[in-house]
């Protein structure tokens, strides 16, 4: 059986039901196998072949994987070539959200005026309100993570899932640090979990 790819490019769509987030918003997960009761074994951690090679940022997310491993079942090698390889990529990306308006506004309602007289005559009415101040432009960090578990043996890919989620840039999630950390949490929550199907994970 032959598992599609998981792509990395972060697909605006995903997140248009974000566009008024204000804060860190839950994980979408979802994940592909074979179905039969999945293998356990040594693995090594590696980057995707032919992406961005090895970086501080790419170890982050590398040691969230390999942390996420070992509690489901995986074991560090203990000599020589590991059975399985952990091919991690990710992606982050920066977006503009919905201006926040100011609280503050003044509003023209209630009875008219005629003559300089209150009540009667010409009135402005139904409470029209105006902002005051400009509105603030805010940007948000959506973060990407995508692993796939591949036999050495012969390369097949047992198993593979991506998980993405996003928050204000100036949020602890939008660190890398904490982002990989929380994106591979969800994406090992309940491993090997239903192939197919997309989950949130909050």
């Amino acid at each position: 059986m032959k598992i599609a790819a998981l792509g990395l490019a972060l697909a605006a769509a995903a997140l248009a039901g974000c566009t008024t987030t204000s804060a860190s918003g839950p994980v979408s997960v979802t994940r592909f196998h074979l179905g039969a009761p999945l293998e356990r074994g040594s693995v090594t951690v590696e980057p995707l072949p032919g992406g961005a090679g090895p970086s501080l940022e790419f170890q982050t997310y590398a040691d969230a994987v390999r942390e996420q491993l070992l509690a489901s079942g995986y074991s560090a090698p203990a000599a020589g070539p590991a059975q399985y390889l952990a091919v991690v990529s990710f992606a982050r990306a920066s977006r503009e959200i919905e201006p926040r308006r100011s609280p503050v506004s003044i509003g023209l309602g209630g009875g008219g005026f005629s003559g300089g007289r209150r009540g009667g005559g010409l009135g402005l009415g139904g409470g029209v309100s105006f902002p005051i101040g400009k509105a603030k432009a805010r940007s948000a960090v959506a973060s990407e993570l995508a692993v796939q578990i591949r036999r050495r043996s012969d390369g097949t890919v047992i198993w593979e899932g991506r998980a993405q989620t996003d928050a204000p840039e100036t949020a602890p999630d939008a660190q890398a640090n904490v982002a990989a950390g929380k994106l591979a949490r969800a994406l090992f929550q309940g491993f090997p979990g239903e192939s197919g199907r997309s989950i949130t994970v909050r």
